[in-house]
């Protein structure tokens, strides 16, 4: 029993941000319908290499990419450019509680599947758009990529070395970081939208855009940008508000450190065997450590290559003061305590009774997430739902099939 089991979540959606919206929903118990087209299906399907090798170890052709975003979902394939499959997804939207689509704004109209369409039909159904630009607004119309978006809203001008610096210049974040967050912010929506829908009988539209999105996440650096009328700038790893809040070179390799105050400030210098900087005036207090950044970055960073990472980890540890290396995906995915939060899943594919992957972070103590089924094949579930939602026949679906109406 999930916290979302009943509910019904059919899935328009494709490439990263809706799917990671209903992928959550589906791991919370919702039965998460996934539309796809004929054929083809979801743009991720062939968005490798790499590719999820079966079990002999050879290459597939599904996805790792489509793999990481649509697990415990079930695929129909619909062609809704035509009038039948329009009539298909309206029959299940009837039956659904939810509906998640990320199509141009006002291009699902033509098609009778936009939400005044839709909503009339149901009016207790909660629809989620999500779009570049949102549904109002001079780009309303055009397509809205993450990349983009991470341009225009902001986070790649404080994203990478300064400029001047060998490597400077504006980075983009290294996932496709917008899009995770327009997700978990759908999803957000949607739980909000349906609690209310418990209260009012009935659903709403939620207008979810990547920009509002990216503009809203820029949290603390906005809010510099507002209170001094200055645009924030890249400080590579290091913090704009705090100090040391950055990457050192041990001897080795690269480590972190996160001093958030000025009491970890004294541990740390005592940790290092360097206790007299903590009651220099220059680095007393964290603004006087930001007025006097250089200096203190300098003093730690020819102290610590004297050093391993760990060695200087394991003592900064002891102290409380949050410090950890900087890990690859291969690290960071062997983490002991990656691995005693049960991140790593085993979810039995068709083509790979071994097949893993990261698992959902989210921890209820009453209503768990579950792992019920990897990432489904194009159209497996066709059949199975059209009969279980809208009891069409064996004969029926044969004939629709036939027409190409479903895959």
């Amino acid at each position: 029993m999930g916290a979302l089991t009943g509910i019904r979540v059919l899935d328009l959606s494709r490439v990263l941000a809706g799917p990671w919206c209903s992928q959550v929903l589906a791991d919370l118990g919702a039965d998460v319908v996934k539309v796809e087209r004929v054929g083809t299906g979801d743009d991720t399907r062939s968005w490798g290499p790499p590719f999820m090798k079966n079990e002999q170890g050879e290459d597939s052709q599904e996805a790792s990419y489509y793999q990481s975003t649509n697990r415990n979902k079930r695929s129909v394939a619909v062609d809704i450019a035509s009038e039948k499959g329009q009539e298909i997804v309206r029959a299940l939207v009837a039956e659904s509680d939810v509906l998640i689509e990320n199509f141009k704004a006002g291009s699902l109209k033509k098609y009778g599947l936009d939400y005044e369409s839709l909503s009339s039909l149901n009016p207790r159904l909660v629809y989620c758009s999500i779009t570049g630009f949102g549904q109002t607004g001079p780009r309303a119309q055009e397509p809205g990529y993450d990349f983009i978006i991470q341009g225009m809203g902001g986070l790649m001008s404080i994203t990478g070395e300064r400029d001047g610096v060998p490597g400077g210049g504006p980075q983009k974040v290294g996932v496709a970081v917008t899009d995770v967050m327009t997700g978990l912010y759908s999803v957000i929506a949607i739980q909000a939208a349906l609690l209310a829908r418990e209260k009012t009988g009935k659903g709403q539209h939620c207008d979810m855009a990547l920009l509002d999105v990216q503009v809203a996440a820029l949290g603390n650096q906005s809010q510099n940008y507002l209170s001094t009328g200055v645009s924030p700038g890249r400080y590579g790893n290091a913090h704009a508000n705090i100090v040391p809040y950055n990457s050192f070179h041990a001897s080795d390799k690269d480590f972190i450190i996160a001093c958030g105050n000025d009491t970890q400030f004294a541990a740390l210098c005592s940790a290092i065997g360097l206790p007299e900087l903590s009651s220099d005036p220059r680095f007393v207090k964290n603004e006087n450590r930001v007025r006097n950044r250089d200096a203190i970055t300098r003093i730690l960073s020819d102290h610590f290559k004297r050093d391993t990472a760990e060695v200087w980890v394991e003592r900064i540890r002891k102290v409380n003061v949050p410090v950890g290396v900087i890990n690859d995906i291969a690290g960071a995915l062997a983490e002991p305590q990656v691995d005693a939060r049960g991140m790593l899943v085993n979810i039995p594919h068709p083509m790979n009774p071994d097949f893993k992957m990261v698992g959902s972070p989210i921890h209820l103590s009453d209503t768990p997430v579950s792992y019920r089924n990897p990432a489904p094949l194009l159209g497996q579930d066709t059949d199975s739902v059209l009969a279980e939602y809208l009891d069409l026949s064996p004969d029926a679906l044969s004939k629709l099939k036939n027409e190409g109406i479903l895959g």
